[in-house]
C-alpha cells in the first residue's frame, strides 16, 4: 500500500471515528436529557466530553491534515468549488461544536453536582441542553454535506 492509500485509510477513519462518535454521544446525551433521571445524565455527560477529548478532538485535528495532504498529494488545488465547500462546511461544523464542548462540560458538573447532593438540575442546565441541541443539527448536516462532496467531488462552479 502506498503513502497516498494509507493517509486516505487514515481520513476516512479518522472521519467515520469524529461524526460517529458524534452522532452516538448527540443521541445518549438526547435521551439522557429527556429521561429526567440525574443521575443517568450525570453519567452520560461525563462519557459525552470524555468521548470528545478521546476521541473526537483527535480526529478534529486529523481531518483538516490528512485532508490537505491528500488534496496536495492529489492534485487538487485548494480553490476547487467542491474543495472550499467542504472546508468551509468543516469550519461551519467547528464553529458549533467548539461551544457545544464548553457546553458539556459545564453540563456535566452540574448533573453531577446535582446527583452527588439528591437535587433536581437546575434550569440553567435545560437552557443549556437546548442550546447544545439546537448547535448539534446545524454541525451534523453540515458533516453530511462533507461526506457529499468527498464521495462525489461534484462541479459546483467554474
Amino acid at each position: 500500500m502506498n503513502t497516498y492509500l494509507l493517509l486516505k485509510t487514515l481520513h476516512i477513519l479518522s472521519s467515520v471515528l469524529m461524526v460517529g462518535t458524534g452522532f452516538g454521544s448527540a443521541f445518549y446525551m438526547f435521551f439522557a436529557n429527556r429521561s429526567g433521571n440525574v443521575a443517568a445524565q450525570a453519567v452520560v455527560s461525563r462519557l459525552v466530553v470524555r468521548a470528545d477529548w478521546w476521541f473526537t478532538t483527535p480526529a478534529v485535528v486529523i481531518q483538516p491534515l490528512s485532508g490537505w495532504a491528500l488534496m496536495t498529494m492529489a492534485g487538487w488545488p485548494w480553490h476547487t468549488p467542491w474543495l472550499l465547500l467542504s472546508m468551509a462546511l468543516y469550519v461551519l461544523a467547528g464553529l458549533c461544536w467548539l461551544p457545544v464542548v464548553v457546553m458539556q462540560i459545564r453540563m456535566a458538573h452540574m448533573a453531577a453536582q446535582a446527583d452527588a447532593q439528591g437535587q433536581p438540575l437546575p434550569d440553567a442546565y435545560r437552557r443549556l441542553a437546548g442550546r447544545w441541541e439546537a448547535l448539534g443539527y446545524p454541525a451534523f448536516v453540515a458533516m453530511l454535506g462533507v461526506y457529499y462532496l468527498m464521495v462525489n467531488k461534484p462541479t459546483l462552479w467554474n
